[in-house]
């Protein structure tokens, strides 16, 4: 079935040749000659960073692919999930060409990459009256044999309305797409969510891809550590594809210490925190007399329907607090970020005097 999916990938992308660095063709070693590196590293600089790092460091690679279910050969090292999108779309879409299917509202990288590589977005909107829950008749109605569409982007929870989409309803437009399209399932806020990742049913489903990151639960937004899942001729391909050094040392040096086991049991702990606080936001937000409509949320934000966004937001602000107006995907809504019992308690402060 993977032949299927790699029919589907930019002739010229599987043709090309990729970049060989220096640490690709060698490793280990006592004396490094190989990479025009400076042989010394500033004091300041330490450790190492006068020396490219591991492409797709081994032990980061491992760890990652225990924590997310995968065997290593499944899964790629990227900075964020953002530039997983950004990979996907140059392997997939030709310019002019190709097309990607999206089900707003939801995360707005995905139109940026396609506009970056010059495919068209095919917009299938998801269903506001059933709590913004996916159409899979409509996707796979959207996706005709002139629509050039190569990737279907699934956010789940989806950003920004914080839902999980129906497990059985993904499955569905995946299967049905087996051999016609790429079904690319963003989980960037999985670790939230009462369901689990889908990565278990990557085996199963060639044309599957799914998106992770270390940027929610794990704290390093800062750091830009993600990573892409699917099968392994598929990884191989965006492999090709990749920068040849993404994952810098001192990134990789957070990354290990986060999936430390004292990293990730602190990291539970704050889920569980998290999630606790989300239940008593939503909670209290329903209560308060300005506010119209609290979606449910399955992520570490809720999407809430207000009078007037912009008077709400503006009342924020001048408290020192700042949310987002989401109004442009959803009108009269504004998203919340779940902080900390007093970071919420200062929230619900403000909203209860607008």
């Amino acid at each position: 079935m993977i032949a299927s999916v790699l029919a589907l990938v930019r002739p010229d992308i599987l043709a090309l040749t990729p970049y060989s660095s220096a640490r690709k063709e060698s490793s280990g070693g006592r004396i490094w000659l190989d990479a025009n590196e400076n042989p010394e590293t500033p004091e300041a600089h330490r450790p190492l960073l006068n020396r490219y790092p591991e492409p797709q460091p081994a032990a980061l690679a491992a760890t990652l692919a225990t924590l997310y279910g995968v065997t290593p050969d499944r899964l790629l090292i990227t900075r964020g999930s953002d530039e997983g999108i950004d990979l996907l779309l140059r392997t997939f879409c030709r310019a002019g060409q190709d097309a990607i299917l999206i089900t707003p509202p939801t995360y707005g990288m995905y139109s940026v990459a396609a506009g970056i590589q010059g495919a068209r977005v095919v917009p299938v909107p998801l269903v506001l009256e059933k709590n913004f829950a996916l159409d899979p008749a409509a996707v796979l109605a959207a996706i005709g044999p002139e629509s050039g569409v190569k990737l279907v982007f699934l956010c789940s929870p989806n950003n920004p309305t914080g839902q999980l989409l129906d497990r059985a309803a993904v499955l569905l437009v995946a299967r049905s797409l087996a051999g016609r399209a790429v079904v690319v399932v963003d989980e960037a806020y999985v670790d939230f969510a009462p369901q689990p990742s889908l990565a278990a049913e990557l085996a199963a489903l060639p044309n599957l891809v799914i998106l992770r990151t270390l940027s929610k639960a794990y704290g390093l937004a800062g750091a830009r550590v993600g990573a892409t899942l699917a099968d392994p001729a598929l990884i191989a391909v965006l492999h090709k594809v990749i920068a040849p050094y993404p994952v810098p040392t001192p990134v990789l040096q957070a990354a290990l210490a986060a999936l430390s086991p004292a990293g990730r049991a602190a990291a539970q702990e704050s889920i569980r925190q998290l999630v606790a606080e989300r239940l008593r936001l939503a909670s209290a937000l329903a209560k308060l007399p300005g506010i119209q409509q609290v979606w449910p949320g399955d992520a570490n934000f809720l999407l809430l329907r207000v009078a007037d966004s912009a008077h709400v937001m503006a009342a924020g602000r001048a408290a020192g607090i700042i949310w987002r107006d989401r109004s442009k995907d959803v009108p009269c809504t504004i998203r919340l970020t779940v902080g900390t019992r007093e970071e919420n308690d200062a929230t619900l402060e403000v909203l209860a005097r607008v």
